[in-house]
């Protein structure tokens, strides 16, 4: 058995008046979303590079560029989803994700169950192999200004090694 592990970190800046989609729901409570090129989720951008790195398949910005249209917008489930077509394709399986969301506002405790029953079916693992957790940056910094949030995000895969 082949066992690699991989890291993801995403970072994107908050501005009133966008949505806020985060663990591929939208948090209704949110006075500030986050700016990007697709939806801006970035937590699902972490899972999704630490997965491809997991992978050796290089980062989200690689396989789904910023300069592509066909991205403009995107739903970051879409794009977690062709994460895990690349996977399959290797024989990858996930052993376990673990994530950490740091942000001010809004508080996250109360979405995380949402956040994990919608993320593990894309991922094919159980809900309980998916970890997220959340912290606030105690007021430092740009997160502690209210002005970003950030996500990291550590999974483990493996594949059957053929002799």
């Amino acid at each position: 058995m082949k066992i690699r592990v991989g890291f993801g970190f995403d970072v994107h800046q908050l501005q009133e008046g966008k949505e806020f989609w985060l663990g591929g729901i939208k948090i209704a409570n949110a006075k500030k979303g986050a700016v990007g090129h697709s939806d801006a989720d970035v937590l699902i951008h972490a899972i999704c590079d630490a997965l491809l790195g997991a992978a050796g398949k290089r980062d989200i910005g690689f396989n789904f560029p910023d300069t592509s249209s066909e991205f403009k917008g995107i739903d970051s489930k879409i794009l977690l989803a062709r994460v895990m077509d690349l996977l399959k394709k290797e024989n990858y399986t996930i052993g376990n994700i673990d994530c950490t969301l740091v942000l001010e506002n809004p508080k996250i405790n109360p979405h995380i169950d949402t956040m994990k029953l919608t993320l593990a079916p894309i991922m094919d693992i159980e809900v309980s192999d998916l970890g997220i957790k959340a912290t606030t940056n105690e007021k430092m910094g740009f997160i502690g200004r209210e002005e970003g949030v950030c996500a990291y995000a550590v999974a483990l895969i493996s594949s059957k090694v053929q002799s």
